[in-house]
């Protein structure tokens, strides 16, 4: 059930990196992209899909993890993406589509979670570098959100915000992710 699906879409940032994602899979769950809403119809995003050792290992250095630790540089070797889903605006189709990218990142990872992977959407990329790296026309395309894809090493629990009414996540010292979350009355205007 959908619920379900939001509820197991947490933001995971550390894999089972040898479990791997096929061609087939993300080609899925581009496919969902594609059959997204779009501003004025204009399907301006595009993706490029990574998921071989060699591409992993040229995505990973441009991405910044988890702001909220800053005492953590990300998920050490073994425990990295099995894949990366690049979405890119194409310029020559329009511009400022970021709800788009929303919308489309949120389908994607939910379709990953039906299909028992997990994800995170990075925003904090060093662009121009993983441009050059991918080989990714700067000219016409302009690099949105990274999805970080594989098979959940943690767990994510999702809890209620504190009476200090801190909603920064967390980990404790069994490395349990907590993400807190408000509750419905105080979001409800």
């Amino acid at each position: 059930m959908l619920k379900d699906l939001v509820y197991n879409c947490r933001s995971y940032r550390r894999f089972y990196e040898n479990v791997k994602i096929s061609d087939a899979e993300l080609k899925d769950l581009a496919d969902l992209a594609r059959l997204t809403a779009s501003t004025a119809n204009s399907q301006a995003l595009k993706f490029r899909l990574v998921n071989t050792e060699e591409e992993n290992s040229l995505v990973y250095p441009h991405l910044s993890w988890a702001g909220a630790l800053p005492d953590w540089g990300g998920p050490e070797e073994g425990e990295r993406p099995a894949a990366y889903i690049i979405i890119v605006e194409d310029g020559s189709l329009g511009n400022n589509k970021l709800i788009d990218t929303g919308i489309t990142a949120q389908t994607m990872l939910l379709g990953a979670v039906e299909k028992g992977y997990g994800g995170c959407m990075l925003g904090n990329i060093r662009r121009a570098d993983l441009a050059k790296a991918l080989g990714i026309d700067t000219e016409r395309y302009r690099i949105q959100l990274v999805l970080a894809l594989g098979k959940p090493k943690e767990e994510v629990k999702v809890v209620p915000v504190s009476e200090t009414g801190d909603v920064k996540y967390y980990r404790d010292e069994n490395q349990i992710h907590y993400v807190p979350k408000r509750a419905l009355k105080e979001i409800l205007l």
